[in-house]
C-alpha cells in the first residue's frame, strides 16, 4: 500500500493530513530534469506570492448557517411507488452534496429511466436537484423542478464549496458492505463531470492551492488527534489517483510564520457562479421551475409527471418524516472578496478559502463531530469574529518577523 501523502479534509481540521495520492504525472517524451542549485528549493517547492487575507471584523459582510443532512447509512437512493408516482430518492449526503452530486444523480436517474418517462419531476432546487434535472434533460426528458426556493435561498447555497466527497457521508458501522464501491462510483462520475466546468467564464469550478499551517510536526499532530466517537466512514483511499499528493514545504519557503507548512491543490466550487450556470443551462434547454412547497410525499402522486426524483436535502427530515436524517450545523463568516488571494489555508482550528463571491472563514476545530445533532440555524456572530481574530493573529505573526 502506498503511504498516506495527500490532503484529507478530516485530517486538515485536526492539524494533520491523510489521503493517499499519486505523484505528479510527467508528459511522455517531454520530460527533462532540472537540477536545483545547492540550497535552493526544488521547482516543486516554489511557492507563488501569497497576499495576506485582510482579516478585519469590519470586512465581515455576511454570516450564514447550513444544516448538512447526514445519514449514518449514507445517502438514500432507493425508489418506491407513491400512488401513481414512481419516486426515486436522492438525499442525505452529509457534507458531500456538491462533491457527489453528479454521481449520485446519475444513479438516481438510472432508476428513474427504468420507467421510460417522457417527463420527469424533480423535487428540490439544491445541488442534487439541479444536477438531477440537468441529467434528466440530457436523457431527453422534459423536466420541471418543483421547489419552495430557488438555489440562492437553499441550504446548498451556504456550503463551503470544496471537493470533499467523503465528508460526513456515512458511519462505518452503519454503511452497507458494498457502499464503498457505490461511493467510489459516485465520486469518480462527479469528478469527471466537473472537468466540463473548468475554465468557463466566472470560474464556476477551479483548482486552488491549500496550505496546512502548524506549530507542531505532522507526527505530533497525529498523536494529538482526538478520537472519532462515531466512526465516520473514510473512503479517500479509493480515489487517491484523482488528486495531487500532499507535500511538506521546506522551512522558510513560504510567507507563513510557522515551522510546518504542507500544501496540496484541491478542486473548489464558486457556488454563486456555478449555481447560476446550472440554473441558466437548465432554463435555456426548456426546463421549467414551479414554486411549490410539499407538505407530504402523498402530494407527489398528484403531479402531472409520474416519475419523480426527490431531492429535498435536509428538508427530507420533515417532508419524508425521515428521522435517519441528522443535522450537522456549520457556520461561515464571509469576508469581502480579494481577487488577488487565490488560495486557502487551515490554521489553529480555522479554515479560510478564497472564492470569487467572498472569503470563507470558518471555525472547524473538533473534526466531523463538530455541529453533529445541532439543528440551530441561529447565527453566532461571536464564532465568526473568533475565526477572523485567529486569522488576524496569524497576520500579526507574519508581519512581526522573518519566516519560520
Amino acid at each position: 500500500m502506498r503511504p498516506n501523502l495527500s490532503l484529507h479534509r478530516r485530517d486538515i481540521i485536526r492539524g494533520s493530513a491523510g489521503l493517499a495520492g499519486l505523484g505528479a504525472l510527467g508528459l511522455g517524451g517531454c520530460a527533462s530534469r532540472i537540477d536545483a542549485a545547492p540550497g535552493a528549493p526544488a521547482p516543486s517547492e516554489i511557492v507563488p506570492p501569497l497576499p495576506p487575507v485582510r482579516a478585519e471584523v469590519g470586512r465581515l459582510f455576511d454570516i450564514t448557517v447550513c444544516l448538512r443532512p447526514f445519514r449514518a447509512a449514507g445517502p438514500r437512493l432507493d425508489a418506491e411507488e407513491i400512488g401513481q408516482a414512481f419516486v426515486v430518492h436522492n438525499y442525505g449526503h452529509g457534507g458531500s452534496g456538491w462533491s457527489l452530486s453528479w454521481g449520485s444523480s446519475t444513479i438516481a436517474l438510472r432508476k428513474a429511466l427504468s420507467k421510460n418517462p417522457k417527463r420527469i419531476a424533480v423535487v428540490g432546487c439544491g445541488a442534487l436537484g439541479l444536477t438531477s434535472a440537468s441529467l434528466a434533460q440530457n436523457a431527453g426528458a422534459d423536466v420541471t423542478i418543483y421547489a419552495r426556493e430557488f438555489l440562492p435561498d437553499t441550504r446548498s447555497f451556504r456550503a463551503t464549496g470544496s471537493w470533499t466527497p467523503d465528508s460526513r457521508i456515512a458511519l462505518t458501522s452503519a454503511a452497507a458492505p458494498d457502499f464503498g464501491a457505490l461511493w467510489e462510483e459516485m465520486a469518480r462520475i462527479s469528478f469527471k463531470t466537473y472537468r466540463r466546468y473548468l475554465g468557463l467564464p466566472g470560474t464556476p469550478v477551479e483548482w486552488t492551492d491549500r496550505y496546512v499551517l502548524s506549530d507542531i510536526s505532522h507526527e505530533e499532530a497525529v498523536k494529538r488527534r482526538p478520537p472519532d466517537p462515531l466512526g465516520f466512514a473514510q473512503y479517500g483511499e479509493r480515489i487517491a489517483d484523482l488528486t495531487p499528493p500532499f507535500q511538506d514545504l521546506p522551512p522558510g519557503s513560504t510567507p507563513f510564520p510557522v515551522p510546518y507548512v504542507r500544501r496540496t491543490t484541491q478542486m473548489m466550487f464558486n457556488i454563486a457562479d456555478y449555481g447560476h450556470t446550472l440554473m441558466s443551462d437548465f432554463l435555456a434547454r426548456g426546463g421549467k421551475f414551479v414554486r411549490r412547497e410539499f407538505k407530504s410525499p402523498a402530494e407527489f402522486a398528484h403531479l402531472p409527471e409520474k416519475v419523480v426524483i426527490n431531492c429535498p436535502g435536509y428538508g427530507a427530515r420533515e417532508l419524508m418524516k425521515d428521522q435517519s436524517i441528522v443535522p450537522v450545523r456549520g457556520q461561515i463568516g464571509w469576508l469581502i472578496p480579494q481577487p488577488e488571494v487565490k488560495y486557502g489555508f487551515f490554521y489553529n482550528g480555522v479554515s479560510v478559502l478564497s472564492r470569487t463571491d467572498g472569503i470563507v472563514v470558518q471555525v472547524v476545530d473538533g473534526g466531523d463531530i463538530r455541529g453533529y445533532g445541532d439543528a440551530n440555524e441561529t447565527i453566532d456572530r461571536a464564532e465568526s469574529e473568533k475565526a477572523v481574530a485567529i486569522v488576524a493573529e496569524l497576520n500579526s505573526r507574519r508581519a512581526a518577523g522573518p519566516r519560520a
